[in-house]
């Protein structure tokens, strides 16, 4: 397979051009993301440490493998190497070793995942920016690096100031035990060497990590360690996309894999059924799966799993949906900030090919283009739970994964930084005004 690696760079190229400004929200998809632009220097640059979402940071994999799923697909390796991105995974053959790769057995005894036999996966990076600014060695596959770079403009420096929190976006907060305290210890450790409370950023799924995270610290310590909680398109009440992915796959436009065959991978994390909308937020009769047989609510999660033939999927709901589920307070001051006026499915609509076709029709609502505002805006109740200011930043006509590099969010994150906590509840990314 390594032959073929100048190919697959050509083929990331074009998936990705091809991805660009879609709607996204389990695939990072950014080629060649814009250089910030130069701004004036700031002397206030208190510590930050960015939390990405789903997909949003490199893992890595050495193999030594009892089976193989195909005879061309490597059986061990001496070295470790790229498991996302990894080119190999846009070849006809190479999906196929990429998913047992990548892939989670779940035990229903236990409860608990653990990697494909003969699979080791690390994450690389904790602390630094590089797995999360790019996604690949090749620099192709930009997340965090608009935003990182706009920080260094202003005075931050790479590593030091600014901090990367990558972790296995595959697994929900109760099987990452040892990532949470790795981020306890480095919020600790940029404290106690610069003498201020340090900043949290997390975007989509990794604000739920964020605020996992901030649950379980007492709020001493929050009082002491934290300045304050910046959220970026937060599925707050859970998204809807992931009961799509789940059911017939979705591929985000990559033409190489099938939505069936992506699903196989995407039907192996925990992420996706932790994700799910949320029992305590979405009204029960909402249907968000109608086919010709039935409607499906989060009244029918159980029967849902199974008519897809997913049961483990039940397990892994159950196991995850109270880890944030009832949106605890995060205890410290929050700037939330979600993309609203974009027509977002909150309802998918299939035939009688359902679940191995694709849906053949939607309903939409107002959200981002990938999550629902409805679902995003649920930090709005925070202000009443808690005795921290609560600020939120609607910004309308702006795309999910646009958050992270649109220059209006940059500069309203540099303001914060510089300690102008009060936002304003509207900005129009669609023209000058705001």
């Amino acid at each position: 397979m390594g032959s073929a690696r100048h190919l697959c760079s050509a083929l990331l190229v074009v998936f990705l051009l091809g991805l660009h400004h879609s709607s996204s929200f389990w695939i990072v998809n950014v080629v060649f993301p814009p250089n910030a632009k130069p701004r004036v220097s700031s002397n206030s640059t208190p510590p930050l440490i960015i939390v990405p979402g789903n997909l949003g940071n490199r893992l890595e994999a050495k193999i030594n493998k009892p089976t193989l799923v195909h005879w061309m697909c490597y059986k061990k390796t001496e070295h470790w190497f790229p498991l996302w991105i990894d080119l190999n995974m846009f070849m006809p053959i190479g999906v196929d070793c990429w998913i047992d790769n990548i892939r989670l057995v779940y035990n229903r005894t236990t409860r608990r995942s653990s990697n494909s036999p003969g699979v080791k996966v690390r994450v690389p990076g904790f602390g630094q920016t590089y797995p999360i600014e790019f996604l690949d060695s090749n620099k192709l596959a930009g997340y965090f690096f608009t935003m990182v770079q706009h920080l260094v403009n202003i005075g931050y420096i790479r590593n030091e100031t600014v901090r990367g929190a990558p972790y296995d976006w595959r697994l929900a907060p109760n099987e990452n035990s040892e990532y949470f305290t790795k981020l306890q210890d480095l919020v600790e450790e940029m404290y106690d060497q610069y003498q201020q409370p340090v900043y949290l950023l997390g975007h989509s799924m990794g604000c739920h990590y964020v605020l996992y995270f901030l649950n379980h610290q007492p709020q001493a310590w929050k009082d002491k360690y934290i300045k304050g909680f910046i959220s970026l398109g937060a599925p707050w009440g859970g998204a809807v996309k992931p009961l799509r992915v789940l059911a017939s796959g979705e591929n985000d436009g990559i033409p190489m894999i099938s939505n069936i065959k992506i699903r196989e991978e995407q039907r192996m994390t925990t992420t996706n059924p932790w994700m799910l909308p949320s029992e305590e937020v979405w009204p029960k009769d909402h249907v968000f799966i109608s086919t010709p047989t039935f409607n499906y609510t989060n009244q029918d999660y159980q029967r849902l799993f199974t008519d897809i033939n997913y049961e483990d999927g039940w397990f892994m709901w159950e196991d995850t949906k109270n880890l944030t589920g009832d949106l605890h307070p995060p205890g410290v001051e929050v700037w939330c900030m979600y993309g609203v006026g974009l027509p977002t499915p909150i309802t998918y609509i299939y035939d009688e090919e359902f679940p191995n076709g694709d849906p053949v029709d939607f309903v939409y609502a107002d959200g981002d283009n990938t999550v629902d505002s409805f679902s995003m805006s649920q930090c709005k109740g925070w202000a009443g739970q808690q005795e921290k200011p609560v600020h939120v930043t609607e910004y309308r006509g702006l795309a999910h994964l646009d958050i992270v590099f649109h220059e209006k969010v940059l500069n309203l994150i540099q303001d914060i930084l510089e300690g102008n906590s009060d936002t304003p509840k509207e900005i129009d990314v669609r023209s000058h005004i705001e």
